[in-house]
């Protein structure tokens, strides 16, 4: 199985303003430092006030599920940074982990507001903020489960194809104004969130965690987890001069999946 930390990626990106949502954890923290170790300047979002206090990064407490701090976090970025022009839609959960039968509506709903909805409020309101700055980037975070099946999962794997559909279409939209939209899709990354859904479909499945890790890996050509630092490296090409002409993309960053498990 490969492993191992990954070299973040070299590129400038002096004087970009860059709005991040849940960017004081897990990728969400990879991709602000990273944009700040590339010149950039950023204003993240997440709920975890006590995250925000230790990532550093300016910032301000915000629920992904609620469209007004949405709304809220955006209009604060843009002032904040005195314009935009990239937002991250980073904010997710991993959302139930059970057949359909016994999903909750209110878990469904939580999956759909945060995984995907958000998307919707933060870009509608970047949106006159990005054009004002003459063109800029939208990077939507998907996942492998936006185009596989995704058993035990279905609530997250609808919210992310929904994500897929959106970013096509709100590319189509922007592209007249020079604003780029794309998606990145990660296969499982490595990390707390990843170790958690693997526990519960082990104990669904009635195996160890071990034996459902290397199952998960195995559905990889490269028999691996991707990290956070490789996620934060697609965001960093995606809005820099290098993908300058790349728009309406569904990117897969995920070893190579052939399937979901």
């Amino acid at each position: 199985m490969v492993t191992g930390a990954r070299t973040p990626l070299t590129v400038d990106l002096s004087g970009l303003r860059v709005a991040i949502t849940a960017g004081a954890n897990g990728i969400g923290r990879v991709m602000a430092d990273s944009f700040v170790d590339c010149g950039a300047r950023v204003f993240v979002s997440d709920v975890d006030e006590d995250a925000l206090i230790a990532a550093g990064h300016p910032g301000m407490r915000a629920d992904a599920g609620v469209p007004a701090d949405c709304e809220a976090f955006v209009d604060a970025a843009a002032t904040n940074l005195g314009g935009l022009d990239v937002l991250v839609n980073n904010a997710g959960i991993a959302g139930p982990t059970a057949l359909v039968e016994h999903v909750t509506p209110e878990a469904l709903d939580a999956t759909l507001r945060i995984d995907l909805a958000s998307m919707f409020h933060c870009s509608r309101r970047a949106i006159p903020a990005l054009r004002a700055a003459g063109g800029g980037s939208i990077v939507n975070l998907s996942s492998a489960a936006g185009r596989f099946g995704f058993p035990l999962r279905a609530p997250y794997s609808a919210a992310k194809w929904g994500v897929i559909g959106f970013t096509k279409s709100l590319s189509i939209e922007l592209g007249p104004d020079g604003i780029r939209v794309n998606a990145i899709l990660p296969g499982p990354v490595d990390g707390p969130r990843i170790r958690a859904v693997i526990k519960a479909k082990a104990e669904a499945a009635g195996i160890s965690e071990n034996e459902m890790t290397e199952r998960t890996v195995s559905t990889t050509s490269l028999r691996c987890f991707v990290t956070q630092q490789d996620i934060a490296n697609m965001a960093l090409y995606l809005v820099s001069r290098f993908g300058a002409t790349i728009s309406g993309q569904a990117l897969s960053v995920d070893g190579d999946m052939q399937t979901t498990m």
